[in-house]
């Protein structure tokens, strides 16, 4: 059996699938793969460990499809532990079963299983990824997707004549489940990376690295569309190009107004579609990554290392020469402005073919705090210098995993795995980005707590940072199931008066994973016309670890179109709940019998 192909159409359907499916299916390709997860010895930093792969690649395959396609992955798990996926950034309109993570909308895919992941494409185009979304597995579970234009239709750009996937991770030392595990039940701090790859290799700067650098061979002349992926667990990152400009043209599976730069600032979980013209002189350049520190200027525990790969023009010349770098170009660590400077240029397309659709009438408001925080442990039985946990919290609530997904209880309405009560508002207010605050806000507590969202209900959100434990940081918050729009970010406290007249509704960028800034407050708007249940969470992985997560339910909008699919025969089971065949339980809303569809 191939472990990846691709289809046009099916002899056949089953009866469960929407006929408005079927009807969309026709005018689009059907793709298959199977991704087979299993572990596999890898040596780098002089040192040979057992990683989690898929296909015993890392990172793992790419996805190929064009827009509106829908994907079938059939996921085999070989590996020791549980573990689900996600297709990060693809909306899966009314399909979060198949969304990914873990006690959210399914339970692991247990060792020695498998599950087939149902991946709706619908309006997104440029690139996306998935990865692993349970524990810390997407370290080295992770890929690229590629969504081309539909068939007969072009890039709103002239058209490159060749693409390259750049995925950049982090690489640990040691076995990263464990590193966590211990972390959790001790209350300390997590992992922090020994390196960063790109493509899988750690480059030149890195101890017993140099022999295997990625290297992408161009030829001159030609322009290239480079689909970045920052795959890295906890880290914002630089990334330049010695000697040549960018254009920014797409991210998170939308268009931009081009942005021509000599760098790039990207989070975690986001992805760019950048043009490069290889119009240098024969040779040989760094592509050259450096983690954007955020932290105070004291914390100095972070990943120094330098990730690199080279570009290499084809062509007769010599190699004496050791590859130039972009000393000029790539941003040193704390270089806070050059951060601003970058994510202030981006825009939407907001073109006739591409336009945006920002809501102008907000029917709910929602103002969040993000904060680090503690977390109570019982006679300081933790070994943290407090004797509390280390956490993390939105609106001093720190999200923990129930024993049945949220999803499955929802859909089934079953009581005692969340609560519908996520607040809109903090519980006090006080001076979030201030030097000196009271004790009294340090410590968050554990819930499992959602929003409940009426169908098309349009939403704002302003995210607050907040400077507690002196532990303010950018937040790259990630929406599922929806794309955003940033009407406005800025420094300090948010000022509900005067800093929305400043928000950009004419041409916000439309993403699904954006910064909350450092001592700072970040709004979005979105309509909640995905129904289901959906995970919205900080992209920094020590942080959702800790806590800085909850969900959103949308609720049904009163048609077979706008309302939950129902389940697939077969969901792998939670822990202690036994298998259970969910398409059989009535819905816990209001909504059109499913079982008519």
């Amino acid at each position: 059996m191939a472990l990846i192909s691709s289809h046009k159409t099916w002899p056949f359907f089953s009866s469960g699938i929407l006929v408005a499916q079927l009807l969309c299916m026709a005018r689009a390709d059907v793709h298959f793969y199977d991704f087979i997860l299993k572990e596999t010895n890898v040596t780098k930093l002089c040192a040979t460990k057992s990683i989690m792969t898929v296909n015993d690649s890392f990172p793992g395959p790419t996805i190929k499809v064009h827009k509106g396609d829908t994907v079938y992955v059939n996921a085999h798990n070989h590996g020791d532990y549980g573990f689900t996926l996600h297709w990060h950034g693809v909306k899966q309109p009314r399909n979060p079963w198949s969304d990914g993570p873990e006690f959210v909308t399914q339970c692991a895919i247990g060792p020695g299983t498998n599950f087939t992941y149902e991946v709706i494409f619908s309006d997104e185009e440029g690139t996306l990824w998935w990865h692993a979304h349970s524990d810390w597995t997407r370290a080295t579970v992770h890929g690229a997707i590629i969504i081309s234009p539909e068939p007969g239709k072009s890039y709103p750009f002239l058209e490159p004549d060749d693409d390259k996937v750049i995925a950049i991770a982090a690489w640990y030392m040691g076995d990263l489940k464990e590193l966590v595990d211990e972390a959790m039940m001790d209350g300390t701090d997590l992992p922090h990376s020994d390196g960063y790859t790109t493509n899988g290799e750690l480059g030149d700067f890195c101890n017993c690295s140099q022999e295997t650098t990625h290297h992408w061979y161009v030829d001159y002349g030609k322009t290239y569309l480079l689909r970045i992926v920052n795959a890295v667990m906890n880290a914002e990152l630089f990334l330049a190009v010695a000697d040549h400009n960018l254009t920014v043209v797409g991210m998170d599976g939308g268009y931009v107004k081009p942005i021509i730069t000599s760098y790039i600032m990207i989070s975690p979980g986001q992805t760019m579609d950048v043009l490069l013209t290889a119009n240098q002189p024969l040779g040989r350049y760094y592509i050259a990554t450096r983690q954007y520190s955020s932290e105070d200027v004291e914390v100095t525990g972070f990943d120094h290392s330098v990730g690199s790969a080279i570009l290499q023009y084809r062509g007769n010349y010599s190699l004496s020469w050791s590859p130039v770098f972009p000393n000029a170009t790539l941003p040193l660590y704390l270089d806070f402005r050059a951060a601003l400077r970058f994510t202030n240029r981006l825009r939407s397309l907001a073109s006739e073919d591409h336009p945006v659709d920002v809501p102008r009438d907000v029917s709910t408001r929602m103002f969040i705090t993000v904060s680090m925080g503690e977390i109570y442990c019982p006679n300081s039985s933790c070994t943290s210098v407090s004797g509390n946990k280390l956490g993390s919290s939105m609106n001093n609530l720190s999200w923990v995993n129930p024993s049945l997904d949220v999803l499955s209880a929802y859909y089934r309405n079953l009581s005692g795995s969340y609560t519908a009560d996520f607040p809109d508002l903090p519980p006090s207010m006080y001076n979030f980005t201030g030097d000196d605050l009271p004790d009294s806000v340090d410590m968050t507590y554990q819930a499992t707590k959602v929003k409940v969202l009426n169908y098309n209900e349009t939403v704002e959100i302003v995210f607050q940072g907040t400077n507690v434990l002196k532990g303010s940081v950018n937040h790259p918050m990630h929406l599922h199931g929806h794309s955003f729009y940033v009407v406005g970010t800025g420094h300090g406290n948010f000022d509900n008066e005067t800093d929305p007249r400043s928000y950009n509704l004419v041409d916000p960028p439309h993403v699904n994973t954006f910064g909350v800034p450092k001592n700072g407050w970040l709004a979005i708007r979105f309509t909640a016309n995905n129904p289901g249940v959906w995970f919205w969470h900080c992209h920094l992985d020590r942080h959702m670890t800790w806590g800085m997560d909850t969900a959103f339910i949308v609720k049904d909008g009163g048609t077979p179109e706008t309302s939950l699919r129902p389940p697939p025969a077969y969901m792998p089971p939670c822990m202690n709940m036994g298998s259970y065949d969910i398409s059989m339980q009535t819905s816990s809303i209001d909504r059109v019998e499913m079982q008519q569809l």
